[in-house]
């Protein structure tokens, strides 16, 4: 008779058995938020237009408050302060836009000058190139381009293809924006009744904390954009390069984009300094714009995002990093809104055990998280008098 097989479960050591628990646990959750992520990577469509317009909402409910205030009815205080936005990002394209298309032909005549002074510089130079020689040059790169004609045809479908999808984002962001704003507080409260009515109040309060937190990186995401072209303008005034003002718009309005926005609006600045003002000056910007943007990533962001939204710096930019490797430049531009979101939920269902959701203003800043440490001193000052009050009665 073949005995049976002894339980081997306490020759394990307890160690191993901790460690196993949480192996498989820890790759359930894994699996749950790639589950997820698939999920919103599919419905990217929609999630990105939603989440932006969440974003435009915290930017703009403090001037709806302000006009809701003063008896302006909300669907009318929505509208104003929806047109006066896309008014004033019209006007700064606007104003862009006609000041190059004025400083064009001495673009084009700079430019005409500096390819001329190049091509003198390769046949009479260090280089000693001959005319043929650059003719051939040119003529190779012509036949590339002919050569490759159907490959750009394609990219320029694609691209056409890629303004289509913008647009639709663009009406389907302002749809959904022009919502939050005139009914923001009615949706959450209907999402909210999905919750369990013991835990409601925690939720609620959790939820409305975490949009002041938003609120409070909108603000300081604003702040950034400012710094960056005061400082671009002042360097590129400083050394003389015409259009400072249109670049300065373009570098406010391209640092709402992390990382990639500051490096296109920084690389139209170094093209236009390479050609007004030559190869030297363009070095100097240059310079100038990789000096900003190391400001911007190393101090501006961590200090400034960090304070708002009370995230440690090494958070904002691992979070940064994390969301251009995973999702490209939506990534980046909702990895810190997410974390900072998050960040507020969380403190706020661990450190409040019967909040009052009414007593949050989800515009003001104080109110982006619990004050734990002020919690934690009441806690302790508490318990400090009950053992005095102990320690004088058994006395």
């Amino acid at each position: 008779m073949i005995s049976e097989d002894p339980d081997v479960t306490g020759s394990v050591p307890r160690g191993l058995r901790v460690s196993a628990a949480l192996a498989w646990r820890f790759l359930v959750v894994i699996a749950a938020l790639y589950v997820v992520l698939e999920i919103v990577g599919y419905l990217s469509v929609v999630v990105i237009p939603v989440s932006i317009a969440l974003l435009l909402a915290a930017l703009l409910a403090p001037a709806v408050r302000r006009l809701v205030m003063v008896r302006v009815p909300r669907g009318l205080a929505t509208a104003l302060v929806l047109i006066g936005g896309l008014g004033v990002v019209g006007g700064l394209l606007t104003f862009v836009i006609i000041q190059f298309t004025d400083g064009l032909p001495a673009l084009q005549q700079q430019l005409t000058e500096s390819l001329n002074q190049i091509e003198d510089w390769l046949i009479n130079g260090p280089l000693q190139l001959g005319e043929t020689q650059i003719e051939d040059a040119i003529n190779s790169a012509i036949g590339l381009i002919q050569e490759n004609q159907a490959a750009l045809t394609s990219t320029a479908l694609t691209t056409a293809s890629t303004v289509g999808e913008f647009l639709t984002g663009f009406l389907l962001t302002l749809f959904v924006l022009i919502f939050f704003l005139v009914g923001g507080d009615q949706i959450w409260g209907y999402l909210v009744r999905g919750v369990p009515r013991h835990v409601r109040s925690r939720v609620d309060t959790a939820g409305r904390r975490s949009f002041a937190s938003l609120v409070s990186y909108v603000r300081a995401t604003a702040a950034v954009a400012v710094v960056d072209a005061v400082g671009i303008g002042i360097g590129l005034w400083a050394v003389g390069v015409p259009l400072v003002v249109p670049l300065s718009t373009l570098v406010f309005l391209g640092a709402f984009i992390p990382i990639i926005g500051a490096v296109v609006t920084g690389a139209v600045a170094v093209l236009v300094a390479l050609v007004t003002n030559g190869f030297v000056t363009a070095l100097i910007v240059l310079a100038i714009v990789i000096g900003v943007m190391q400001l911007e990533g190393h101090v501006l962001q961590p200090l400034l995002l960090g304070r708002a939204v009370k995230l440690h710096p090494l958070a904002v930019v691992l979070a940064i990093t994390i969301g251009l490797v995973a999702a490209g430049i939506p990534g980046a531009l909702l990895s810190v809104p997410l974390l900072a979101v998050l960040n507020a939920g969380i403190k706020s269902l661990v450190n409040e055990s019967d909040p009052d959701p009414e007593q949050v203003d989800v515009l003001s800043k104080k109110d982006a998280t619990p004050d734990a440490e002020q919690d934690d001193h009441d806690k302790l000052d508490k318990q400090e008098s009950g053992s005095r009050e102990e320690e004088l009665d058994e006395r």
